[in-house]
C-alpha cells in the first residue's frame, strides 16, 4: 500500500517550478498556497503577483507535472490567484494610499501614439483582471476621454471626485471639464494644482494599476507627479526612427534623475501591414527602440504595428484591446503582460531583499 502524500513533499516537488522573471521558485517566493490533500487528489492554489502573468500557464503546467510525478498522487488541481504588490518606497503624502502602482506613461515628443498606447494597455490589463485607472495627465491635449468613448461624466462628491468608467476602467481627464474648442493657457503652479486634485481629490478606490497618460516632453507636470507620490516605475513609448528615440531618450534621462525607474520601452508604429496583399512595409524604420533598449540596458517591451483598425477603433472609442480576437488587440496584451511582469519584478526584488542589519 502506498503512503500518503504528505504537504512537505508536495513542496519539496514544487521547488522545481521557477519563476522565469524572479530567478526563483515558487515555494521560495511565498507562491504556494492553501494545500489540501485527500484521497491520493492533490488540490493547491499558486498566487502569482499579477493576474497578467505572461506565464501563468507555463507554471501551472509545470506545477501540475510535478506534483502529478509523486508516488501516490492520482490526480492534481491547479488553481491560479493573483495578488499585485504593491510599490516600495516612502509615501511622501498619502495622496492616492489604495493605489498599488502608479505607472507613467510617458514620450520624448508627440505625434508617437502616446495615448493611444496608454488606453490600450490599461484595457489589456482590464481584460485579464487586474483593477486599473487612467490618469490623463496630458492637460493641454487631453484626449483619453474620445479614446475610451466616455459618455458619462465624473460625479463630484463632499467627499471628491467619482471618477467616469468605460470598460471596467476608472478615468479622469481636464477633458471632462473643457468644451470642444476651449485651450488650456497655463502656467506651472496651476499644472501643479491639477495633478495634486487629480492624485488627492479623485476617489480612486482599491487600484492594481494607474496608468498616467503624461504629456509629450519634460515639463512641469512630469516634475510634478515624480515629486509627489512614489512611482513604481515609467514605460517609455517611442517610434522607431533617429529622431523620435533621440528626444525619448531625453525623457528616460529625465526618469532617471527623478529616482524613477524605467520600467521599459515601446515601439510603436512598429510597421504596417497591407490588408490587401499582407506585404510588410517599415515606414519609420525597423528596431530601432529595441536596439535603444539594449544599448541602454531597459527592459524592451514589445512592439505595436501601424494600422488602420487601431485609428479607426480609437476614433469611435472602442480601442482595439477591447476584441481578443484582433491581432492588434494580441499585441497590446502582450506588452501589458511584459509591462506588468516589469512591475512585479521590481516590486518582489524590493521586498526580498535583505534587511541590512547593523551591529556595533
Amino acid at each position: 500500500m502506498t503512503a500518503p502524500v504528505l504537504e512537505s513533499q508536495v513542496l519539496d516537488a514544487l521547488r522545481v517550478v521557477r519563476d522565469p522573471d524572479l530567478g526563483r521558485d515558487i515555494v521560495s517566493l511565498g507562491f504556494v498556497k492553501d494545500i489540501r490533500v485527500a484521497k491520493g487528489t492533490v488540490a493547491f492554489s499558486i498566487e502569482l503577483t499579477t493576474p497578467a502573468c505572461p506565464v501563468r500557464e507555463q507554471m501551472q503546467r509545470q506545477a501540475h507535472q510535478a506534483v502529478a510525478a509523486l508516488p501516490g498522487v492520482g490526480a492534481v488541481e491547479v488553481k491560479l490567484t493573483s495578488r499585485v504588490r504593491s510599490s516600495p518606497g516612502p509615501v511622501k503624502e498619502q495622496l492616492i494610499p489604495t493605489v498599488r502602482n502608479v505607472v507613467p506613461v510617458a514620450s520624448g515628443k508627440g505625434g508617437v501614439g502616446k495615448s493611444t498606447v496608454t488606453v490600450n494597455l490599461a484595457l489589456a490589463l482590464a481584460r485579464t483582471g487586474a483593477r486599473v485607472g487612467i490618469m490623463d495627465a496630458d492637460v493641454y491635449g487631453p484626449s483619453v476621454p474620445t479614446l475610451m468613448g466616455v459618455a458619462e461624466l465624473p460625479k463630484p462628491t463632499a467627499d471628491g471626485i467619482v471618477p467616469a468608467e468605460q470598460y471596467g476602467v476608472k478615468l479622469i481627464s481636464m477633458g471632462f471639464f473643457l468644451r470642444e474648442d476651449d485651450a488650456i493657457i497655463w502656467r506651472g503652479p496651476m499644472l501643479h494644482k491639477t495633478v495634486q486634485h487629480f492624485l488627492g481629490n479623485v476617489q480612486w478606490g482599491e487600484l492594481d494599476y494607474l496608468l498616467v497618460d503624461l504629456p509629450p516632453g519634460t515639463g512641469d507636470v512630469q516634475l510634478t507627479l515624480c515629486q509627489s507620490i512614489p512611482l513604481t516605475g515609467a514605460a517609455v513609448v517611442s517610434t522607431p526612427q533617429d529622431v523620435a528615440l533621440k528626444v525619448a531618450q531625453k525623457a528616460i534621462a529625465m526618469f532617471t534623475q527623478l529616482n524613477t525607474p524605467v520600467l521599459g520601452l515601446i515601439e510603436n508604429m512598429a510597421y504596417y501591414v497591407c490588408p490587401h496583399c499582407g506585404s510588410r512595409d517599415e515606414v519609420f524604420g525597423s528596431g530601432g527602440t529595441r536596439r535603444a533598449a539594449e544599448r541602454l540596458a531597459i527592459p524592451f517591451l514589445g512592439e505595436i504595428p501601424l494600422a488602420t483598425e487601431i485609428r479607426v477603433r480609437s476614433d469611435e472609442g472602442r480601442p482595439v484591446a477591447l476584441d481578443p480576437a484582433s491581432p492588434f488587440g494580441d499585441a497590446y496584451l502582450a506588452v501589458a503582460e511584459r509591462l506588468a511582469a516589469q512591475v512585479s519584478i521590481r516590486n518582489m526584488q524590493r521586498e526580498l531583499e535583505p534587511l541590512v542589519q547593523i551591529k556595533f
